[in-house]
């Protein structure tokens, strides 16, 4: 069957009267930014993979008792609950991590750089990774948005519902990231173009 033609809204209704196979649909369709935000912010693959397995069972779980209240915010209600779950995995693990790129994802080698010499990647990767190191100096909620922003590309609405807060203080949040960075570049002395 097609599921494709299907909405989010459909797809779960026909899932919670009894049609199991539905469920499958909605968890693939929604695989890719649910693992996306999950592994952006954990940072490790295996712990993202275990994360969003804990994310649909809680969703399943939900829409079996009847605790999702259909409001066209499905994607959204998801992240809030993959949002949740990453926040309890760094209380458990109490520890603070530094965010790093992996061999799995690295915003900044998506930048195609061309008639460049060894000399000029060099600095280009220098800059990167000091500008990488400046993002992890901001005030977490201000960090947060950034990422979830520019590596995650959310709508600042996504951003608001899985972080639980209205679009202007999403808003808000973002511009005091951008200043707070640029101040930062500043201070640190970081070219950042010639």
């Amino acid at each position: 069957m097609d599921y494709s033609k299907f909405s989010d809204q459909e797809l779960i209704r026909a899932y919670i009267s009894g049609s199991e196979s539905y469920i499958n649909e909605i968890i693939i369709r929604h695989r890719p930014r649910v693992l996306g935000y999950i592994i952006m912010s954990v940072k490790d693959r295996d712990i993202a993979e275990d994360i969003f397995q804990d994310t649909f069972i809680k969703v399943i779980n939900k829409l079996k008792v009847g605790s999702y209240v259909e409001e066209g915010k499905f994607i959204s209600w998801v992240l809030r609950i993959a949002h949740n779950l990453v926040i309890d995995h760094f209380r458990r693990t109490s520890r603070v991590r530094m965010v790093r790129a992996n061999d799995d994802y690295d915003p900044f080698n998506q930048i195609e750089v061309y008639d460049t010499n060894a000399e000029d990647r060099i600095i280009e990767k220098q800059t990167h990774e000091k500008v990488r190191q400046l993002v992890e100096m901001l005030p977490d909620t201000q960090r947060e948005v950034l990422k979830m922003r520019h590596y995650s590309e959310m709508s600042f609405k996504d951003i608001a519902d899985s972080t639980g807060v209205s679009i202007n203080t999403a808003l808000g949040r973002m511009r005091y990231a951008l200043i707070n960075l640029r101040k930062l570049i500043e201070e640190n002395k970081v070219v950042l173009s010639k």
